[in-house]
């Protein structure tokens, strides 16, 4: 058991007769750990892309918002009057009349 913890450390399972499988062991490890850190970046961009995203969604919404209030500050009619009688415009003193048509032709 010493002598096995000696080899370790010394590295000898590395220059020994049957070192090939050692080493395509490591060479294995070593691909996957490689796999498993890109694969942690990708994620990481994944979510900083998501908070960025979100973040813009929020702006968006507020932005909307603000566009709808104004909107309908716009299309209140004292606001309507009041850009009509800027430009010579007045609302009509005499009331709609309903014209009907029979059926007949007459």
């Amino acid at each position: 058991m010493k002598d096995n913890i000696y080899h370790i450390l010394r590295g000898k399972f590395l220059v020994s007769e049957d070192a090939l499988k050692n080493w395509k062991f490591i060479i294995f490890l070593s691909f996957l750990a490689l796999i498993m850190i890109a694969s942690s970046h990708s994620a990481d961009k994944k979510v900083h892309r998501i908070a960025q995203l979100n973040d813009q969604v929020k702006e968006l919404k507020s932005e909307y918002v603000d566009v709808r209030m104004k909107l309908a500050q716009a299309r209140m009619e004292s606001r309507v009057l009041a850009n009509l009688k800027s430009r010579g415009l007045a609302p009509s003193e005499t009331p709609p009349t309903k014209i009907q048509i029979s059926s007949d032709g007459r």
